[in-house]
């Protein structure tokens, strides 16, 4: 399964970033082995339901651990028996929009 999320302490440094907590949550993720990649505004894992969301919970809690509320949004993607799919989506995604191009232009 492919896990998109973002999670954001209720409160921020002077200006209202958050960049540190949500460093401890990436931290997390990284030191678990699974596949992932962070971008602006999410965080991707790849693996499977349990190990998962073993790395989420403990991401949320890093950032609990220094604000008294957090906010969680998750996004999954469950596909049973594939693997690689947070490349392979933007492969075929890619070979697609080739596909289009090669269609439209004379």
């Amino acid at each position: 399964m492919l896990v998109a999320f973002s999670i954001s302490p209720s409160s921020g440094d002077a200006d209202g970033g958050v960049a540190p907590a949500v460093a401890e949550a990436v931290r997390i993720v990284r030191d678990s082995g699974l596949p992932h990649q962070t971008d602006a505004m999410f965080t991707t894992v790849e693996g499977e339901w349990d190990e998962v969301m073993d790395v989420v919970k403990r991401a949320v809690d890093a950032v609990a651990a220094g604000s008294p509320r957090v906010g969680l949004v998750l996004k999954a993607d469950i596909r049973p028996g594939r693997t690689g799919e947070m490349t392979a989506k933007v492969e075929r995604l890619e070979r697609a929009l080739v596909a289009r191009d090669a269609r439209v232009t004379p």
